[in-house]
């Protein structure tokens, strides 16, 4: 018996959420920033980020982390979001990208992290893509959006600077739509 209660091609909409978390599979972005480095430390359940390595974690029994934070394109969520990486594999993996002669500065191309495994026994593996230009609309999103990724050490809100309205975003958002779809705004589409 076939199941129809969802279309065979059907996915859950991506998480709105304004950080890029490495799910199961590919995960494309492109760097649209520097990265800001520091160590990410946990008080509770509240993240406590320094830019020097603190003399004693905040629990002894879990050691800070080294972070390097910056913000992305998320190709899938299709939001400029940011991307904090405390993987070491990950971190070196871009490194050996920015030190290359054939890559460089990871905001010139897209990177896909692939996420396999669960907890302990997660692995991650990345994997640059050939250089294209990014889409202008997606740049002026950017760069209206005034993050601070340095409001981060504060444990502020690196998006507070932003003077976007939701009305500019979603003009922005329909722009982008609009390139996607050849020109077409489909919200002017007649229906039936």
């Amino acid at each position: 018996m076939e199941n129809t209660f969802l279309p065979q091609s059907y996915e859950p909409p991506v998480s709105g959420g304004k950080y890029f978390k490495l799910t199961d599979g590919e995960n494309r972005f492109r760097v649209l920033s520097s990265a800001i480095v520091g160590w990410l430390d946990w008080d509770d359940k509240t993240p406590v980020r320094t830019k020097e390595q603190p003399e004693a974690p905040i629990d002894p029994s879990k050691p800070a982390k080294h972070f390097w934070a910056f913000v992305v394109w998320d190709y899938k969520g299709e939001a400029v979001k940011i991307l904090e990486v405390t993987q070491v594999g990950i971190r070196n993996a871009i490194m050996n990208l920015v030190k290359s002669a054939d890559w460089g500065d990871p905001k010139n191309y897209d990177i896909i992290v692939t996420r396999k495994g669960k907890a302990l026994d997660t692995e991650y593996s990345v994997a640059p893509v050939p250089p294209r230009p990014l889409d202008q609309a997606i740049v002026e999103l950017y760069q209206s959006m005034n993050i601070d990724l340095n409001k981060l050490y504060e444990n502020g809100d690196p998006f507070a600077g932003a003077p976007v309205t939701a009305e500019q975003i979603a003009k922005e958002q329909a722009e982008i739509d609009r390139e996607k779809t050849g020109g077409i705004d489909v919200n002017q589409v007649p229906m039936g």
